[in-house]
């Protein structure tokens, strides 16, 4: 099939696919003798995989683990499960520091009052000094 077709059977856009092959996290594509790029059920699948995988946040350098892993019929399935482990405590972590840093700008919303006056203490926390001073 062609790219378009592989991107069609895939979910991800020929743009996409191009990328992937220029970065090594997929093979080159066969070419048919006018050079157009080639793809078969198996590059597919591959491309199903990487969405997947991008789907659940993954960087492409885990992707690209995940790849080798998944094609090493000889993996040990705890190498897996340590991989998405680690991937777990990382999003941990930036849950953690979102949550922080939504929890900090509400309570600057609240502490505006959102009227009409130019006093905001937003913008005074922001600016790390209090702007009323400066009048």
């Amino acid at each position: 099939m062609n790219i378009g077709q592989a991107a069609e059977a895939s979910g991800v856009t020929a743009k996409m696919i191009r990328y992937y092959e220029s970065v090594g996290l997929m093979p080159a594509a066969q070419r048919s003798p006018s050079g157009y790029r080639q793809y078969g059920e198996t590059e597919v699948q591959t491309l199903r995989f990487i969405k997947r995988a991008r789907d659940l946040g993954f960087s492409l350098d885990r992707i690209r683990t995940l790849i080798g892993l998944w094609k090493d019929k000889d993996r040990k399935s705890h190498d897996v499960k340590r991989l998405a482990h680690q991937y777990i405590a990382e999003l941990d972590q930036d849950i953690a520091k979102l949550q922080s840093i939504r929890d900090q700008l509400q309570v600057l919303a609240n502490c505006c009052q959102g009227d009409d006056r130019p006093d905001c203490p937003i913008l005074e926390e922001l600016s790390g000094f209090d702007i009323s001073d400066n009048r």
